[in-house]
């Protein structure tokens, strides 16, 4: 089954079991996210990305730089742990973790929760590849994704248990839009793609031809080279 057609499963269950003006309000902060147009001013294929340096859930140190001399580095933009729709795409990208690193690819999730549930969200998910602690969500907001839950949605948020300062460690309220990244070892986006529907996420598959394309792309350069 696509990764799609398992959101949309979920999407259809949460739906069948929640009250019609909570469903309104959530349906309107989408909306008026999508009417915001940010999605289409946030950074896109052909810009360069924010260089980072972020920790991971176990302390580590990460930086952009080091993980761009191994090859492409793929980003996702994660919510959080409390999000059945981010943790399915976590698993669709664990199951295709191996293509992409098979072609130099290094895959990372970026999200603003605490590092304790990046842990949970690492152990619960199966997940092998890092989940970076993008505090405050300031990297998301550098590549223009970061959004600010306000008044009824805010409230909703809290209603269902998502209390966004205890899930993040930080009261700003914020959270990045579904985004996923394929950035070249050059620090440029080759890949992007951004949606202020977090019901609705492209299939990991669509990364494998951009990450050929950037191989083919190194080949033929390491030939022309060679040739002078």
């Amino acid at each position: 089954m696509s990764l799609q057609l398992k959101l949309d499963a979920v999407k259809h269950d949460f739906e069948s079991k929640v009250p019609a003006q909570a469903l309104a309000v959530m349906e309107k902060s989408t909306q008026d996210l999508v009417s915001s147009k940010q999605a289409e001013r946030a950074l896109k294929s052909g810009d360069n990305a924010p260089a980072f340096t972020l920790a991971d859930s176990d302390g580590n140190t990460v930086t952009s730089k080091d993980l761009l001399l191994k090859g492409p580095l793929v980003i996702t933009f994660y919510r959080g742990v409390w999000c059945p729709y981010c943790n399915l795409e976590l698993q669709a990208l664990e199951a295709l973790r191996s293509e992409i690193e098979s072609r130099g690819a290094t895959l990372v999730a970026i999200s603003q929760q605490t590092a304790g549930n990046s842990r949970a969200s690492r152990r619960d998910n199966a997940v092998s590849f890092p989940i970076l602690i993008d505090q405050g969500g300031m990297l998301a907001d550098a590549f223009g994704i970061r959004w600010a839950l306000q008044g009824e949605i805010k409230a909703l948020y809290e209603q269902f248990g998502v209390n966004l300062q205890t899930f993040n460690g930080e009261s700003s309220w914020t959270l990045p839009m579904p985004a996923r990244y394929v950035i070249d070892t050059q620090g440029v986006i080759a890949y992007s793609e951004i949606n202020p529907d977090y019901t609705q996420r492209p299939e990991p598959v669509e990364l494998l031809p951009v990450l050929d394309a950037l191989a083919n792309k190194t080949v033929a350069g390491k030939t022309l080279a060679g040739a002078l």
